[in-house]
């Protein structure tokens, strides 16, 4: 008896490929849904994070306090409610204020839960990706493509906004990213160690289309250093 060979993706049988049938011409190879995806893991491995391994689930968040429990209840209604407001104006979560408060954690539990749905979610270490853009700005068609990855994925995750000395053009290419996203509805999870009011000085532009879009999941944890989880 032939012993039957068992695929990842049956879709494909692992070739990365699907044939689509046209009448009177040859068959059509298009990229399978699976290839898209190990693209988009390899791409969050490459900034760091493993997402088939990662620890940084809700189940492992552990609560300390009120503040931790805040953080954690929101993000969990947020995935709970996500596709009612998927389409809406208010569709985003923002985490803000006092660093090792868990926003990072329940930022990356969220992307993986919505991973696991097939919903594309890119993940965008701030400091690192602003670094690489503007090392490569005077290269049009990278700018454009790595501008684009950021502005039309199905949700974007901005990790650590603002951090490190801001100029003109971190401004300039989050404002780009941000009012795409904003323009056409399309979901963000912020994480940042400054509050809104910080936020909205570092770019009025900027800061209040984020606040607009997240304003029925803001979690602002005050900065007290008991709400630093590093320092328990």
């Amino acid at each position: 008896m032939q012993k039957q060979t068992s695929y990842k993706c049956d879709k494909c049988s692992d070739t990365g490929w699907v044939l689509i049938k046209q009448e009177k011409r040859q068959p059509l190879a298009v990229s399978c849904e699976c290839r898209k995806a190990e693209k988009l893991k390899n791409e969050w491995k490459y900034s760091g994070i493993n997402v088939e391994q990662s620890k940084l689930t809700f189940a492992s968040f552990e609560v300390w306090n009120e503040a931790s429990q805040r953080t954690k209840d929101t993000a969990i209604a947020y995935y709970q409610y996500f596709y009612e407001i998927k389409s809406s104006r208010k569709n985003s979560i923002l985490f803000c204020g006092q660093v090792g408060s868990g926003k990072t954690h329940c930022s990356i539990a969220l992307a993986l839960n919505f991973l696991k749905q097939k919903i594309k979610v890119v993940y965008m270490p701030y400091r690192d990706v602003i670094t690489k853009i503007k090392q490569n700005m005077i290269d049009q068609e990278y700018y454009s493509k790595i501008i684009s990855n950021y502005q039309s994925c199905d949700i974007l995750l901005i990790d650590d906004l603002f951090k490190g000395k801001i100029n003109e053009s971190d401004i300039n290419i989050m404002f780009e990213i941000i009012n795409y996203r904003y323009l056409n509805f399309l979901p963000i999870i912020v994480s940042s160690e400054f509050s809104v009011d910080r936020l909205l000085a570092f770019d009025e532009g900027v800061g209040s289309r984020i606040y607009e879009m997240c304003k029925d999941y803001v979690v602002g944890i005050e900065k007290d250093i008991s709400n630093n989880y590093r320092l328990k």
